[in-house]
């Protein structure tokens, strides 16, 4: 069984979007527009996003006008999108709609996982509520030098220095990139 990794940029404030749900500010920091492959995941084999993200997605690139740009960022993997709406399907993508709690849909994930990774592209709050159910292995930040003055937060929940133990510090450009081990708590 693979991990479950939550894997973002955030702001040094600790924002992932800004107040209008945009990414621009990510974009304009050197080498945000294509970024380093140190700031990606490797192994992941599925992936997972909250209805945010996922229509963010698709209205960024153009996707369902331009399925092709799928690829781009998903490739042919499976993509969980946790979502109460009926939501549009880009022509040739593997999307899978799912709602209610992350406990009810972890099966169905790591069975589509396999023996890869999972990565909980975004939101924090559904990032969050894999962390809640126990189930999020690795928080890894790429921290962007920039401040917001509000917007999505990184996670919003409180989560103490005791649940996060960091694996490594590094400079990739000009992000510094952040890397914790969840700690799994007692029952």
């Amino acid at each position: 069984m693979g991990r479950i990794v939550f894997d973002t940029a955030t702001s040094l404030n600790g924002y992932i979007a800004d107040e209008n749900n945009s990414l621009a500010w990510l974009f304009a920091v050197d080498g945000g527009e294509h970024p380093d492959e140190g700031l990606f995941p490797s192994g992941i084999t599925v992936m997972v996003e909250g209805s945010t993200t996922y229509e963010w997605v698709l209205a960024e690139s153009d996707i369902l006008a331009h399925p092709e740009k799928w690829s781009e960022f998903h490739g042919d993997r499976p993509t969980f999108v946790f979502t109460s709406r009926d939501l549009p399907v880009p022509a040739g993508a593997d999307v899978r709609f799912v709602s209610g709690p992350v406990v009810d849909a972890l099966p169905a994930i790591r069975e589509a996982a396999g023996d890869g990774d999972i990565w909980v592209v975004g939101g924090g709050d559904l990032a969050g509520q894999f962390l809640d159910a126990g189930a999020l292995d690795e928080i890894a930040l790429s921290v962007a030098p920039v401040a917001l003055t509000g917007g999505a937060p990184l996670l919003p929940r409180r989560v103490e220095s005791d649940r996060l133990r960091l694996v490594s510090a590094a400079a990739v450009g000009q992000f510094a990139r952040l890397v914790y081990r969840v700690e799994k708590q007692e029952a």
